[in-house]
């Protein structure tokens, strides 16, 4: 008992706070039978992968939006618990490319994406040939050619049938783009001989929270064998090998590219449930998780029960918990927002969005716990593959974070918390991945709760009968602990370690 009441002491003189009841009480009220009967709604093909703006994803708000009615959160923006946002997006309407007046065929003979194509009608009578436009200290197929505002025609790979392994790297059409556009050139067309196209050209943009321009200032398009021979002055089909010995050069021919573009406005909003505090009410402690997942991909539902059905679902679990603490007169002395953001996996947008037109004051905001995939095991993990977690970012802007999961941890639960990928300077970068990236951004304390990638992640295959609903139950309570401790702290929590993270 002395050991116990020892240990309690710790926590407060650590935490700075005066404790006030149990938690674990509360955090009882987490059940694994709970979480699953949330996930198996949220990530149930009704919801048809929840893509942002799309009607699966506005089927998830109006769920979750039912459930902090029925537990009796106040909304979150004013009388209405969403926070809207209109997206943003490009879409290619019409196509066509021509050489000297013969029309090909969209995937059949050449391939382009809407955010690397001029819009309207483009009239070339020139390209210059550049072989497989490589240009480095071994080989440069651009000596003696003055591609300066001209599209220049160049080959996919490499010489001899070497192999291209890094999709960004040496030989690829991301690199040669790089070379032409550093030698001043208006665009390239990559010869391919991957034609037909099993995938359809990208007819539609990414989402963003800004509108986009439709016009570009450097073209791409990935063309057959067909049209290069054609654009080379060639009557019958070259092969890429026979293309690659012709000689480097300008040639002319009536190259015509149309591509007609519009731009899409879209609705989506972020959902947000307040829990209104005692004494330091105007101070604010924030639970948040990603709604939105892939949607509908070539027919098949990417169903997101991990990521981040699972999040999701942990919030509307907190919240309940918090709840019964109000209840029974333990409520938070600060206010606890429980915030499911959408547009993570376009880019975070609905955390940017939020982060752009804060509702509750980021200075007044003492942390944001946000949690992005906690039901699934990494297969990597060499611990305790039932007993852990990722926390990442908790030393990053107040040295009060890590003190505070650390005591908690050890009170409650001893899960082994692996901090791998707290390195902003990670490989995987993590740190940026989901939505605390930008509370962080604005210096608002965060810690990201994580279970790791697995082989299901952001594929179809990702669905509620893989969640491990035992282990999850452990960390989200884990989550609990850490907001109530955060949420009756007197003081909110330090900002004393500088900002230093390079831009997304």
């Amino acid at each position: 008992m002395r050991i116990i009441l020892l240990s309690a002491l710790l926590l407060s003189a650590a935490t700075g706070m005066a404790q006030k009841g149990d938690p674990a009480t509360y955090a009882s009220t987490i059940t694994a039978v709970d979480l699953k009967k949330h996930l198996t709604i949220v990530a149930g093909p009704e919801m048809e992968g929840r893509e942002a703006a799309s009607e699966g994803e506005r089927k998830a708000a109006a769920y979750l939006e039912s459930q902090y009615k029925k537990l009796g959160l106040k909304p979150g923006n004013g009388n209405s618990y969403l926070q809207p946002f209109t997206l943003f997006q490009s879409e290619l309407t019409e196509t066509g490319l021509s050489v000297n007046g013969r029309s090909f065929q969209l995937d059949k003979d050449y391939s382009l994406s809407v955010a690397m194509v001029p819009n309207g009608k483009s009239m070339i009578n020139e390209v210059v040939f550049a072989g497989y436009g490589l240009s480095d200290s071994s080989r440069n197929d651009y000596a003696n050619l003055d591609v300066k505002g001209k599209l220049v025609l160049i080959l996919e790979g490499l010489p001899g049938n070497a192999t291209v392994t890094n999709p960004r790297g040496p030989g690829s059409s991301f690199a040669k783009m790089t070379i032409a556009r550093s030698k001043g050139a208006s665009g390239v067309l990559v010869v391919s001989k991957n034609f037909p196209r099993t995938n359809p050209s990208q007819l539609k943009g990414g989402l963003s929270i800004s509108k986009p321009t439709i016009d570009v200032t450097f073209t791409s398009i990935t063309i057959s064998e067909e049209i290069a021979s054609a654009l080379l002055g060639r009557t019958a089909k070259l092969s890429m090998q026979q293309i690659s010995e012709l000689n480097k050069g300008v040639y002319r021919s009536e190259l015509s590219i149309k591509a007609d573009k519009k731009i899409n406005e879209l609705q989506s909003a972020n959902v947000i449930a307040v829990l209104p505090g005692t004494d330091k009410a105007d101070e604010y402690v924030f639970i948040t998780s990603h709604y939105d997942h892939e949607g509908i991909i070539n027919g098949q539902i990417y169903y997101g029960a991990d990521d981040d059905g699972s999040g999701t679902v942990s919030v509307l679990e907190i919240a309940e918990a918090f709840v019964n603490a109000k209840k029974k007169g333990e409520g938070p002395r600060r206010t606890i927002v429980f915030m499911n953001v959408s547009g993570e996996e376009k880019g975070l947008l609905g955390s940017r969005y939020y982060s752009e037109h804060p509702i509750y004051p980021l200075d007044k905001t003492t942390v944001d716990l946000n949690i992005d995939m906690v039901g699934r095991i990494d297969p990597t993990y060499k611990g305790d593959s039932m007993n852990y977690v990722y926390v990442i970012g908790d030393d990053k802007l107040s040295s009060d974070l890590t003190p505070i999961t650390n005591e908690v941890n050890q009170k409650y639960f001893k899960m082994e918390l692996d901090r791998r990928f707290n390195d902003p300077n990670d490989t995987n970068r993590f740190y940026y991945r989901s939505d605390h990236y930008n509370f962080a951004a604005k210096g608002v304390p965060i810690i990201f709760y994580f279970n790791g990638t697995h082989r299901d992640y952001h594929r179809p295959t990702d669905t509620v009968d893989k969640i491990n609903f035992d282990l999850m139950e452990k960390r989200v309570r884990l989550i609990y602990h850490t907001a109530w401790v955060i949420a009756q702290k007197d003081t909110m929590l330090k900002r004393d370690i500088p900002l230093n993270m390079p831009p997304r």
